[in-house]
């Protein structure tokens, strides 16, 4: 008999946003064989035809379906900022994104010796506020009250795995999760790089804030907000540099300093007692008329990537490895190889000199160097 995992059906179908009829429909099957063949019994094996034509429906090869289970990642381990506008489609395609770049991490671990993790989880007891464990993390991170150079760079150079996420679902801005003691971060790359920054700051804050705790609804969002707000902007820096009243071409030009989008600065300065109700009022219609919660003036020129990727990615170039051979021993498609790793996949740059990486028997050690 064909060796075959419906469990590994049921997941390319909705990492594909289908439903069971659509699924039938596309492979010229009856929606009721879909329920058949994503069944745990042994006997509902499809014929290799069959797999032939879910292969083809869905864009994964067949060798995928024939897989063991991929690394899960329960419903209630991440939240969505924009839950209650998500679709149940695209939180299932989302959360499967994340079983991916778990199952992408487990494979380069087994290629390399990646950083290890240093970012803390803090019981709720031992900060009080949102603010306070920012700088908190600042201090242990050693990072004073300087702006962050590039925020995708730091996370990873302290053991975050952060990974891409395609979806053209606006709703979907971003999501982390702890597996054991390695945290992940996944970040859509269709909003504009300041915001993607303050994206990263955020789930970095559920991070740190919320393992121990409620990591879903307003409450916890607020929480990372304000978090990601004092990490990127801390208030000994803002306070050194603005003045009261700004206006909002002052804050354009400021805003440049932290690498924010206008929006936060705008509010950032609010929040620091910079503006009245009324001057801040007045500060986002002006905003909102200028077109700038949509399109950012002047804004970043590059978006901020994994560092980590690009090197080991390189890095398997260099041993002869190429883009075929990953994806056969993942048994993925190339779309989501890209999806995931910002577009590149095994064609990334040449490395740059901020990744060390050194021989160490059979692993490469990678260390990035923020």
């Amino acid at each position: 008999m064909l060796h075959y995992n419906p469990e590994r059906l049921r997941f390319a179908r909705e990492r594909r946003g289908l439903t069971k009829k659509a699924l039938a429909d596309v492979a010229d099957l009856d929606s009721k064989t879909i329920t058949v063949y994503e069944s745990d019994s042994k006997d509902s094996a499809p014929t290799l035809s069959t797999l032939e034509k879910f292969a083809f429906a869905l864009s994964y090869p067949i060798s995928f379906f024939q897989k063991d289970d991929a690394p899960t990642l329960e419903t209630g381990a991440v939240s969505f900022r924009a839950a209650t506008k998500l679709s149940k489609k695209n939180e299932n395609a989302a959360r499967r994104a994340g079983e991916l770049a778990k199952e992408l991490n487990q494979w380069l671990e087994s290629q390399f010796s990646l950083p290890a993790n240093t970012t803390p989880a803090f019981e709720p007891e031992e900060y009080g506020d949102p603010a306070t464990a920012a700088a908190m993390l600042r201090q242990q991170w050693q990072l004073g009250e300087r702006s962050i150079t590039n925020m995708v760079h730091l996370l990873e150079s302290k053991g975050i795995r952060v990974l891409s996420l395609a979806e053209n679902c606006l709703d979907v801005d971003a999501f982390s999760f702890w597996e054991d003691n390695t945290p992940y971060i996944l970040l859509n790359t269709m909003k504009s790089p300041e915001r993607s920054r303050f994206d990263a700051a955020h789930e970095l804050g559920h991070l740190v804030m919320h393992k121990f705790t409620q990591n879903k609804g307003p409450e916890a969002e607020q929480q990372a907000n304000q978090f990601a707000s004092e990490f990127l902007m801390p208030e000994a820096s803002v306070k050194s540099i603005l003045r009261p009243w700004p206006t909002l071409h002052q804050l354009i030009q400021q805003k440049k300093n932290w690498k924010v989008s206008l929006a936060a600065l705008v509010r950032r300065s609010y929040d620091l007692g910079f503006s009245t109700d009324w001057h801040y009022r007045q500060l986002s219609i002006q905003l909102a008329k200028q077109g700038f919660r949509k399109q950012e003036p002047e804004g970043m020129e590059k978006r901020e990537t994994s560092l980590l990727l690009e090197k080991t990615f390189n890095a398997l170039r260099t041993r002869g490895i190429s883009q075929k051979d990953v994806l056969e021993q993942l048994g993925w498609p190339l779309d989501e190889l890209k999806a995931l790793t910002y577009g590149h996949g095994l064609g990334m740059h040449i490395a740059s000199n901020k990744t060390v990486i050194r021989t160490n028997n059979k692993k490469a050690v990678l260390s990035v160097v923020k």
